[in-house]
């Protein structure tokens, strides 16, 4: 391979993710590539110190770490590449292991003009042959992992876990959703919108990424409105009027009536309309593409 002379961000999120932050960072700086790149983390305000091992943290790859709080999922990625300095941005959580050569085949795809956004396969690293590629949605759009893939495919979700983007495609769809809150959707919301606005997303099943996958609960807090009021919020700014009722009626665990008056009541109305007149392809569109039922 020939050393590529384009720079990466590999930006990842963390919040009371104990040792899992020195595991994932291990990995990601054993693992072979031919890219230059830095790797920036943002720590939303753990509590357990799960970050305060990186300043002494011996690496020959640049590490910046920034403080946040509260910022959630979402904005915390959206933090990190507002400050990154590479061409490409690879999303990451702080709990992955590594493959030789997994960034170069990614991001080969997005160099190549094949797509603007890329994921791997990922694997449960308790069980590393139990694997997805991205998602879709089922007919209550809820997420549903892609099974059994052997070849590059159009997925129509990608998975937050790990995802390749150009920063230019990035930029030019305004990131993650920035007024969601902490948890939730975020990585869906971004490939509809890469999709929506005329991106394509590619899974690349041969680049299998180990994912821990937690028995219990996240180790921060997060609630069912924070949850509803992210799938409302997406549905508000990309969806047609039935389906937006259509969602209202499948809300669990929240008063739906709450949940749109806080949706209304932002900045919905000049999102959904900026976003109506500058998308390429309408929700009927992405649904029909991809036989979603919903």
């Amino acid at each position: 391979m020939n050393t590529q002379p384009n720079t990466v961000s590999v930006i990842i999120p963390v919040k009371n993710e104990g040792i899992h932050v020195r595991n994932t960072l291990e990995s990601l700086i054993e693992a072979k590539t031919d890219y230059s790149y830095e790797i920036i983390i943002v720590d939303d305000g753990s509590t357990d110190g799960c970050c305060n091992f990186i300043s002494s943290f011996k690496s020959d790859r640049p590490i910046i770490l920034y403080r946040g709080e509260n910022l959630g999922v979402a904005n915390a990625r959206n933090y990190g590449a507002d400050r990154a300095n590479g061409d490409f941005l690879i999303f990451c959580d702080a709990h992955l292991f590594f493959v030789d050569f997994w960034m170069d085949r990614l991001l080969e795809l997005i160099e190549q003009g094949k797509a603007a956004a890329v994921g791997p396969g990922i694997a449960d690293a308790s069980n590393p042959e139990h694997v997805g590629y991205g998602y879709t949605w089922n007919e209550d759009l809820e997420p549903k992992w892609n099974i059994y893939k052997s070849e590059i495919f159009k997925s129509p979700l990608l998975a937050g876990g790990c995802i390749a983007i150009s920063k230019g495609a990035f930029q030019d769809i305004g990131g993650f959703e920035r007024n969601f809150k902490i948890w939730g959707v975020d990585d869906e919301e971004i490939s509809l919108k890469l999709w929506l606005f005329g991106y394509t997303c590619l899974v690349r099943p041969d680049v299998k990424i180990l994912h821990v996958f937690r028995p219990d609960a996240p180790p921060y807090y997060f609630s069912w409105d924070d949850l509803n009021y992210n799938r409302l919020r997406m549905v508000y700014s990309h969806f047609n009027e039935s389906r937006i009722e259509k969602l209202k009626k499948l809300l669990k665990h929240s008063n739906p009536d709450t949940i749109e008056t806080m949706v209304r009541n932002s900045n919905i109305s000049a999102q959904r309309s900026s976003y109506l007149a500058r998308r390429k392809y309408s929700d009927d569109w992405f649904m029909e593409k991809f036989k979603i039922p919903f």
